[in-house]
This record gives C-alpha cells, structure tokens and sequence, in this order.
C-alpha cells in the first residue's frame, strides 16, 4: 500500500505534492485550531454567564440569609421572602431550581421542598465555592439532588456562588442555581460559528499566500533551472569542442612525430647516397693513389715525379669523417617499426645501446599489448634510447635497467641507473644546453598526453618516468 502511495506521488510535482500536503496539514491545523478555540468561547462565556447570574442573584439571596451567621437555619419570614423572590420576579422564573447549603452539606433553603433539610454528598465545584470562587458549568445532572431536575431537562448550567457576611469576607453559604442552557448554547454556538469562520477565513487567506508564494518560488526555480540547463548544455557543447580540438592537437602530435621520423629516415638515406657514398668513393681513390704512391717510391723511374706522403693521414680524415656520419645517421635514423610490436621494439633499443656501447641493460616486460599506435612506438624507442644514452654518459651504464609495463589505458616505462645521480631541484633546468635530450623527452611525453618526470637522489641513481596513452592521441592503428 505504501509503495503504491509512493509510486502515486512519485508522479506529481514537488509543487503539486507541497499544495496538497500543505493543504491538508492546514485543514487538520483548522480544525485543530477551531476546537480549542471553540472550547475557549464555550468556556469563556460559561464564565461570563455564571458570574454574572451569581452577581445578581446574590443582591437579593444576601439579605435573606445573613442569619446564617450565627444559626443553623432561615427565619420563616426570610424563607417565604425568598420563594417569592423565585415564583414572583422573571429572573426566578428564568431559575430552574436552587439550592442553599451550610458547612454541613444540608439544603437549608431550596425551591423544590423536598430537597430542604437534606444532606448531599460534597462535589468539587461546591468546595471551590466555599473557598471564595463562582463555578459555572453545563451539567448532565448525574448527581443524587437533581432528581427532580432529570425528570424534565436533558443538561442545566449549574452556577454556586459564594454568600458572605455583610461588611466581611466570610462565607455563610453556598448558593448553587439551574439555569436553562438553550439560550446560552444559541450563544455558544453562534459565537463559535464566528470564530470557525475567522479561523477558516484566516486560514484560507494564509494557504492561498502560500500557495502563490511557493508558485512563484517555483517559477523561479523553473526559470533558474532551464537557465541552468543551457547553460550545461553550452558547457557541455564547449567540452565537446576542447575534446574534439584536444584529439586534433594529439592527432597533429602524433603526425609531426611521424613526419619527423620519415624526415630524419630520408636525411639518413640522402647522407647515406650522398655524402657517404661520395666519401667511400674518395676513400677507394685514395687507396688506388696510396698503392700507385708506394709503387713510385719503390722504382723512382721520374726523377722529377714528387712521391706524396701526405695521403695516409688524407685518409685517416676521410675514415674519420665517415664513421662520425655514420654515427649521426645512427642517431638520427629509426628502424622501420610500423610492422614491429611494441615488446620487438623495446628489445630491439635495449640490443642496440648494448652493442653501440658495450654495456649490460636489464629488460623487463610485463604483458604488453599487440597492437600499439606508431607515435607511442616512436616516442616509446625515443624514450628508452635518450635515458639509456643518457645513463651511459653520465652513470657510465651502471646499473641500467629499462621495466616496461601495461595498465588499462596506459603503457608505464621506468629507465634507471645506479649513477652518481644528481639534484633535480637545483640542476634539471629545462631548455639548457646539457639537458635538451631531457626537454625533448617531456615534450615528447605530454604531446600525446602523457606524464613524464624524473627521479634521482645524489649517490643512489636516477629514475626517468613515463606514462604514455594508448588511446586519444590520434592514430587508432598500429601503422
């Protein structure tokens, strides 16, 4: 049941669920209200009413029972003068019954003969009475003395009144009248009326303020939250946008890798047929002239024939030239690795620092991934080759050990080295001569979106660090 209730209001609007809530916490809040204020009126006027009846009824009991101050009972004259005080004037015919009572509980005076000289149990409100206090209260005439009284009337109110001693505050008597209650419920009811109707009135008043304070409370919101929404939709249209420049500017990222790779394989192979080519050429020539050169010293047949002995070092420069081309073309120049894995290549690197510089490298490889965007291979090889480089110059390849692991989205590399290390704080300071190799590895790195840093502690080795995507860096195929 209270699923389907939820489930029902789950439909509405926080607005239409305010209003009929607020709605029905007014209208048990009205009621509430309406009752209690009710019962104030009813009580109020009660009181009024009693007050008023036991004032006037006392100016004319008092005089005829101020005997009692010092007997037990009323002088016939006085108690004839009081039964034509309620047979003869209109505010006894008004009077149902009364009742006279002593300190002893005995009716020592009433309109009803039969009740005069009795002694009736002691109630609340005639304690209260002899304590100084006028009680007045609709009653359903339960009591032993209403008798008579039940006979003919459903409820009286019943009103005591105090009677004091002439010039003093002592109380001689309690006098208790019925009075008939249509004329004063007729009061009651109209006055409540009235106050059910403020209260109502009130009420609906406040709702209806409320009510269109919370409407437009929710016309704001509504206008705050579509201006809110396009507003995310706009953020939302802008991030779109960075993202598709983002790919734009790793896609030309990795294009300028690839095109600096195929510009550097075509300088290697224009110094390889040209300035090489030549070079070895010049060499084989001068190898001719060295032979034709001894050949001229060993027989000296011209005389006049100048026998050079200047060709062997003209050679040395040549071989010496050759071999540093050679060696620049080494490092400029990549091998083809479009159609290699990245565990082929990372192998390939390691084996070639080893030969090139006759030092041991250790090679981890954890579970990498076959297939593997050409600019993270090419930035991967560049990687490894600048740290290894750099571990040889300056650790002497101490130590050396290149671990290469996969993870989600990421291929890690960690290049290290027992070296003398150095202070990264004080002496990495990017763009300086000696450590352009290092720049070029940052820049490398964060161009495809990767992480680059690097780690090391004087006497305890050098760490170089990098974190290279695999995805969003423009290519999505292995080349």
């Amino acid at each position: 049941m209270l699923i389907r209730i939820r489930s029902f209001l789950e439909r509405w609007t926080l607005i239409q669920q305010f209003t009929i809530g607020s709605l029905i916490i007014m209208l048990f809040g009205m009621i509430g209200i309406s009752r209690w204020v009710g019962e104030q009126i009813k009580s109020g006027v009660i009181k009024d009413a009693g007050i008023t009846t036991a004032d006037y009824m006392d100016s004319f009991i008092s005089p005829n029972i101020q005997e009692l101050a010092n007997s037990d009972s009323i002088s016939p004259e006085h108690f004839a003068a009081l039964d034509d005080l309620f047979t003869e004037t209109e505010l006894g015919r008004q009077t149902v019954s009364i009742k006279i009572w002593n300190r002893d509980h005995r009716v020592i005076y009433s309109n009803r003969p039969s009740l005069v000289g009795k002694i009736f149990s002691n109630s609340e409100d005639q304690d209260i009475a002899w304590n100084g206090q006028v009680t007045a209260n609709i009653s359903n005439l339960e009591d032993e003395e209403n008798t008579e009284e039940r006979l003919v009337y459903p409820r009286l109110l019943e009103i005591y009144s105090p009677v004091r001693l002439n010039g003093s505050n002592e109380i001689i008597a309690v006098a208790e009248f019925y009075i008939n209650v249509d004329v004063l419920e007729a009061r009651i009811g109209e006055t409540q009326q009235r106050s059910w109707l403020v209260v109502g009135s009130t009420m609906a008043v406040i709702y209806l303020l409320l009510i269109g304070f919370v409407q437009y409370a929710g016309n704001t919101i509504r206008r705050i939250e579509g201006e809110l929404t396009e507003q995310v939709d706009w953020l939302k249209e802008l991030l779109a946008q960075n993202e598709e420049l983002n790919k734009r500017v790793r896609r030309a990222a990795a294009d300028t890798a690839a095109f600096n790779e195929r510009f550097l394989r075509r300088t290697t192979a224009e110094l390889q047929e040209g300035p090489v080519k030549e070079i070895s050429l010049a060499l084989a020539r001068l190898e001719r002239v060295k032979s034709q050169n001894e050949s001229c010293k060993i027989i000296n047949l011209n005389p006049n024939l100048q026998c050079s002995d200047h060709l062997p070092s003209v050679k040395a420069a040549l071989q010496t030239a050759l071999q540093e081309i050679q060696a620049i073309m080494a490092g400029l120049g990549l091998p083809e690795l479009e159609e290699l894995t990245l565990p082929e290549i990372l192998s390939r690197v390691v084996r070639s620092h080893e030969g090139y510089t006759g030092t041991k490298v250790m090679l981890s490889i954890n579970d990498l991934p076959e297939q593997t965007p050409l600019a993270v291979k090419i930035t991967a090889y560049r990687i490894i080759q600048e740290a290894l480089n750099n571990a040889h110059n300056h650790a002497g390849g101490k130590g050396q050990q290149v671990r290469v692991r996969h993870d989600s989205n990421n291929i890690h590399i960690e290049v290290s080295d027992s070296g003398p290390g150095f202070d990264v704080t004080q002496s990495l300071a990017w763009g300086e001569r000696e450590h352009l190799g290092l720049a070029g590895m940052r820049e490398r790195v964060e161009s495809l979106g990767g992480y680059f840093k690097i780690e090391s502690v004087i006497n305890e080795g050098t760490k170089v660090i990098a974190r290279l995507l695999l995805q969003n860096n423009g290519e999505n195929t292995d080349g």
